[in-house]
């Protein structure tokens, strides 16, 4: 139950990362959906905020968050 939680937390950060207006917003979003899908899966909790952080600052340009 407790993953499911998390997950559920993660997509709704994932979802407020789309909705930023610039990199520094999308990639604080990033990081913290990161970080708690590492949590959840039982992923180192930095790495997978660094890699949050990078799909956050780029996902505008990569058109995804559009």
């Amino acid at each position: 139950m407790v993953k499911i939680l998390k997950l559920t937390t993660a997509l709704a950060a994932v979802a407020f990362v789309a909705a930023c207006d610039n990199d520094v917003e999308r990639a604080l979003g990033g990081a913290a959906a990161g970080a708690v899908i590492g949590e959840a899966t039982g992923n180192d909790i930095g790495t997978s905020a660094a890699a949050g952080a990078l799909a956050g600052v780029f996902c505008d340009d990569a058109g995804v968050c559009n």
